[in-house]
């Protein structure tokens, strides 16, 4: 993935153009994420949000965080597609926000699952930032065996999440999610497709289950940059189905729901 410009808030208001952003000492506290495409984004104020509520309570000093969230949009083009990025760190006991203006890489309708079976490596399940590090390298692990996406597992095997993306999957005409008490990333994605479902009347199902119990279910990755991708296998995991037309109808309705930035 490419870094097209980091800027760097300024305490006086104003974002600062960087050619580098030297992380070296420095603690990445929150991070978010998001696709704009011709101007267009999905849940923008859910992921606005999403950043500022993982905010630890007085970790900003006197930092304004809602005038550097504005001014980040402000920057980010209108035509194209970008995957721009905002981060708080923590840096010799101050904080520092950060703006990344990045080109969305290829997005993809499809991905291969793994499970994880190291130890749990995140540190903060419940915020996005002082993770993604440890996020990549287990996605990276994955790629060995031929997969796209590594799945995150409690201590007594249930699913969680993948490494990069929510998951959810059909029983039925039923749409299940993991249980809200399993810690996880709370994905603007599949909250989106959660409240969607519930809107056009499909029920949904918070569930706990293993992966040989998805065995036969049509199983869904979904994240701020690829929107819905389908499973079509998890390597020595359960056998995975496929609806005819249903991914490319959620999919479709995702798109119209995103509105200008």
């Amino acid at each position: 993935m490419s870094v097209d410009s980091i800027y760097r808030w300024r305490g006086d208001g104003g974002l600062e153009a960087l050619e580098y952003c030297d992380m070296t000492q420095t603690r990445m506290e929150v991070a978010d994420s998001w696709l704009v495409s011709e101007g267009r984004a999905l849940g923008l104020e859910l992921h606005r949000e999403r950043f500022i509520e993982s905010i630890p309570a007085g970790a900003l000093g006197d930092l304004d965080v809602n005038a550097f969230w504005d001014a980040a949009i402000e920057l980010i083009p209108r035509e194209g597609d970008w995957f721009p990025r905002v981060e708080l760190h923590s840096r010799d006991g101050g904080p520092r926000l950060v703006f990344r203006l990045r080109s969305s890489p290829e997005r993809r309708r499809s991905a291969v699952l793994a499970t994880w079976t190291g130890r749990d490596p995140r540190t903060a399940p419940s915020i996005k930032g002082p993770d993604l590090e440890a996020m990549l390298r287990i996605r990276t692990s994955v790629q060995s065996v031929g997969a796209d996406e590594a799945v995150i597992l409690t201590p007594d095997g249930y699913v969680v999440e993948g490494a990069y993306s929510g998951l959810l999957w059909w029983r039925g005409e039923i749409l299940c999610a993991p249980p809200l008490e399993f810690e996880r990333v709370n994905s603007v994605t599949a909250r989106t497709v959660l409240t969607l479902a519930s809107a056009i009347g499909i029920d949904t199902l918070e569930e706990a289950v293993t992966p040989a119990e998805l065995d036969g279910t049509e199983l869904w990755a979904v994240s701020a940059l690829h929107g819905i991708r389908i499973a079509t296998s998890w390597v020595n995991g359960p056998e995975l189905a496929e609806l005819p037309g249903r991914l490319a109808a959620w999919r479709t309705r995702l798109v119209a729901l995103r509105s200008p930035i």
